[in-house]
């Protein structure tokens, strides 16, 4: 499938359509959509030297078939969600939302690559009064997802 088809589907199907296009074997992939990367930090991970240790994990973690979901956040450089003890086609995806209301305007998604359990996104900015929440997709689903912050 091209990259404009995905994108396509991405946009008409939310963030776990991304899910239906992971086959067990891929490696991890970073996807994004909306308008992710329309602020400061967004598309850098979360371990660049200006924002490593500086997360905290806000909201309690969240559980689905044995997969946890956690959400973290830095007042300096926005947040990310992560999963752990995952199972190929899952994936974690930050939600975004430019006006506050948890309306999701933009997002990126990480899947989970072969040979390990877990993934993290890249960082969302929801600093200066934009918002955001963390989600585990699996098979093309939305399994659990936090709350908005």
């Amino acid at each position: 499938m091209s990259r404009r088809s995905l994108s396509t589907l991405l946009a008409a199907g939310g963030a776990a359509a991304v899910m239906a296009l992971t086959q067990v074997s891929a490696q991890a992939a970073s996807f994004q959509g909306g308008n992710y990367g329309a602020y400061a930090m967004e598309g850098q991970y979360p371990t660049i030297s200006s924002c490593a240790g500086t997360f905290q994990q806000v909201g309690a973690t969240r559980s689905w078939e044995g997969m946890t979901l956690k959400y973290f956040y830095s007042s300096k450089c926005g947040s990310f969600a992560r999963i752990e003890n995952s199972r190929p086609n899952c994936a974690a995806v930050l939600q975004r939302s430019n006006s506050g209301t948890g309306r999701v305007d933009g997002w990126v998604s990480e899947t989970v690559d072969s040979g390990i359990t877990y993934a993290y996104t890249k960082i969302g900015n929801n600093l200066n009064g934009r918002v955001s929440r963390a989600l585990l997709a699996c098979d093309g689903h939305d399994a659990v997802y936090t709350n908005w912050y």
